[in-house]
């Protein structure tokens, strides 16, 4: 046994991965989105359910949840490339600020209005419903993001929500200074509203200065990195370092990270883009963690009938403000119309960050007394706790349902998938001479020097390709002019083993090319007897992948961008 090491710890970390993966899997056949599946997983074996992860084992976990929102705001950040806001920046602020500020004002105003009948306490009420208030404009970017990488959207929506995610951090902390500020005025500490937005405006500079310093050092670093696996490891120990710092000064670890894939995207975009991509690729366990851990540490406990009617007026006015708020903002910057209608359906999960502002509050005001045996902090964090669980359940799907009426599901389009709609026929060049069997060598060199392909075709009288002619092979007789004149075509070429048609899927063409290490291939009509269809050019052929890529992409980013009318 090896001292210092708590096995349990361990088996929970193991087991709430697994138990994620293979729970979320059978609830998505039920198309269920795969972040809800983890959290019901997280549910079944926390604090609600079996208790095999209590509380004590979560805590002691927090470092995976941090790197896992450290990564969320890098991947984040990697998508907010600088043509987006020079195109929509005044939308992306609008929908912004009218979803943020109106859920801010319909929650605070109902929940105040809930907690003062319950309890008859108006300045009580209304300091709570000011915390509420702030805590509901925050977005999760961890389960939006999750939802939109699963589905593999791609549009002007979900280009929308990204952006607006990304902001909403900010925007949430900045409500959250003013509310927090107003409620604590109201219940008699010292505090003034200046001071809260000077602590919060510093630890939103120096979250945007960190960021913004790793980022261009990354790049400076991608320059002198030639491997990505150095590059790699270089990354993730400066995200680890920055969490660090984030920790120990309090700036916010989500909106530092992200600053960082923003420098690194806009500065450095192709040399970034396949390190945005590695890690990318094995971030799932950290989010499965996450995630489960989200749910594992939800416990709501004994509430009365009245906290119950106030969970649900947060629910339903959150979701009201937020879509109201992003449809008005859409609507007034003649936003398109895909937007205006389903921006706000993306934007009502809360997860981390509203968890986050309920315990800064809770310890702040904890010692407020309501009335009954009610104290404030007690009662945001209660209510808070309930309203993630139910808005996490329920608004993954509702983002799910967003990108499908969008129509933006599938359209992230990858490499591989416009490989995958290829056919060797797509990408041939067809304009290839063919050399006679009998053809002499100094007609074959005379061919070789007016084209620029490495292999040419021979073919009988009959024009069935019976044969290839490598440049390196005649280089072996290049030397010997003397022999040019009695050599013909057929004494230097090669039979045909990779008979290839213009029918064949591209995909295992080009990987067996990769394997091989060959850049070009003769293609025939037909396996038996082929005449001449043309050559495959392995550089030329990742050439027009490329570009059909683009124009794909293109495609998919302008899907539903019409503007909207000024109806």
């Amino acid at each position: 046994m090896m001292d210092g090491i708590d096995h349990g710890i361990l088996t929970i970390l193991g087991a709430a991965i697994f138990a994620g993966v293979i729970g979320a899997g059978i609830f998505q056949r039920m198309r269920v989105p795969l972040v809800t599946g983890y959290i019901i997983v997280g549910l079944i074996i926390g604090e609600s359910g079996f208790r095999w992860a209590v509380q004590e084992d979560v805590a002691k976990l927090q470092m995976f949840n941090l790197f896992a929102l450290a990564l969320i705001g890098f991947l984040v950040g990697s998508e907010l490339k600088w043509d987006i806001f020079k195109s929509r920046g005044k939308q992306l602020v609008a929908i912004l600020l009218f979803e943020g500020v109106g859920a801010f004002l319909v929650v605070g105003g109902t929940t105040a209005l809930v907690v003062y009948l319950a309890l008859g306490n108006l300045p009580g009420a209304i300091a709570a419903g000011s915390i509420f208030g702030a805590i509901a404009s925050a977005t999760d970017p961890a389960s939006t993001l999750g939802v939109l990488w699963e589905y593999r959207s791609r549009g002007v929506l979900t280009t929308t929500l990204i952006a607006v995610v990304a902001m909403d951090d900010a925007l949430a902390m900045a409500l959250y200074a003013f509310g927090a500020s107003f409620a604590q005025m109201l219940t008699g500490q010292s505090v003034t509203l200046v001071a809260e937005l000077r602590t919060i405006g510093t630890e939103l500079g120096g979250a945007l200065l960190l960021g913004t310093m790793a980022g261009l050092l990354m790049v400076g670093l991608l320059r002198r990195l030639k491997q990505l696996e150095q590059a790699l490891a270089v990354t993730l120990g400066l995200i680890f370092m920055i969490m660090g710092v984030c920790v120990a000064t309090g700036i916010d670890v989500i909106i530092t990270t992200m600053m960082m894939g923003v420098a690194l995207t806009n500065v450095a975009p192709r040399r970034s883009h396949e390190l945005f991509t590695q890690i990318a690729s094995f971030s799932t366990p950290i989010y499965v963690l996450f995630f489960v851990l989200a749910g594992a540490r939800m416990s709501l406990g004994n509430m009365p009938g009245w906290m119950w009617v106030l969970v649900a007026t947060f629910v339903i006015s959150m979701c009201g403000g937020k879509i109201l708020g992003s449809y008005l903002g859409a609507r007034i910057t003649g936003a398109p119309p895909v937007v205006r209608k389903y921006a706000g359906m993306g934007l009502l999960v809360q997860g981390g960050i509203a968890v986050g502002l309920a315990m800064m509050a809770a310890s702040h005001l904890g010692n407020v007394p309501l009335g009954d045996g009610v104290m404030l902090g007690d009662l945001i964090i209660v209510t808070v706790t309930a309203t993630t669980f139910i808005v996490q359940l329920v608004a993954p799907a509702l983002i799910k349902l967003a990108i499908v009426r969008a129509d933006e599901i599938g359209r992230d389009v990858t490499e591989e998938d416009v490989v995958a709609s290829l056919h060797v026929d797509d990408v041939i060049v067809r304009d290839l001479a063919a050399i006679q069997e009998g053809e002499p060598l100094t007609r074959v060199f005379e061919e070789f020097a007016n084209q620029e392909h490495l292999q040419l075709p021979m073919v009988n009288r009959e024009g069935v390709v019976t044969g290839v002619i490598n440049l390196d092979k005649l280089r072996d007789v290049f030397a010997s002019q003397d022999t040019w004149e009695w050599l013909v075509a057929r004494d230097v070429a090669v039979p045909l083993d990779d008979v290839i048609v213009p029918e064949d899927a591209l995909p295992p063409i080009l990987e067996k090319m990769r394997a091989t290490g060959t850049d070009e291939l003769i293609v025939v009509t037909s396996r038996e007897k082929g005449h001449l269809e043309g050559l495959l050019n392995g550089r030329r052929t990742r050439k027009q992948i490329n570009h059909l890529l683009l124009e794909r992409q293109h495609s998919s980013d302008t899907a539903g961008a019409a503007p909207a009318s000024a109806s």
